[in-house]
């Protein structure tokens, strides 16, 4: 975002984003899945890393398929790590990402759950337990770390060989 007269100025692209998330959050999600998809195209695969990652991650709740949801939340990472805020215009995406990263890979975990692979869940699962000190002692910050503890207990109780199909509720900021 870029700072003018010492205000933001919104994010058009993160803007649209958020109207599609509410879209979503009302329970029309086919609707949903169209506009992320429609946004998809328009900003395409080259587009800016902060726009990828936030529209793929929202982009994955809406997938009807445990693979294709997978893919989605890969992405969503794969922009989520361009993000190294070497250059000034991304240090400020690079900030926002890093709040992501454990919600980023507690959805991998859960993805992974789904599919029965149980060793890349807990993987996953390591990677958003360590990469949630980066959040604040509130709603979203505490909704994410109880989602990783629920999702750890029952990978323990299933033990190393257990998939299942069982994943956490999706925490979104």
């Amino acid at each position: 975002m870029a700072e003018r007269q010492g205000q933001t100025v919104p994010d058009a692209v993160l803007t649209r984003i958020g109207q599609v998330v509410m879209l979503h959050h009302a329970g029309d999600r086919e609707e949903a899945r169209h506009r992320f998809l429609d946004l998809w195209a328009e900003i395409g695969e080259h587009g800016h890393p902060l726009h990828r990652c936030t529209l793929a991650h929202y982009l994955a709740d809406t997938q009807d398929d445990p693979s294709d949801e997978l893919a989605w939340d890969l992405r969503a990472l794969t922009a989520a790590e361009e993000l190294t805020g070497d250059r000034p215009a991304e240090r400020e995406g690079a900030l926002a990402v890093r709040a992501l990263y454990p919600s980023l890979h507690l959805n991998l975990a859960a993805d992974y759950v789904k599919l029965g692979r149980s060793e890349a869940a807990r993987t996953h699962l390591r990677r958003a337990r360590g990469a949630a000190a980066a959040l604040a002692d509130d709603g979203y910050g505490n909704g994410v770390r109880a989602a990783i503890s629920r999702l750890e207990l029952r990978l323990a109780e299933e033990g190393p060989a257990a998939g299942g199909g069982w994943g956490p509720p999706r925490q979104r900021p």
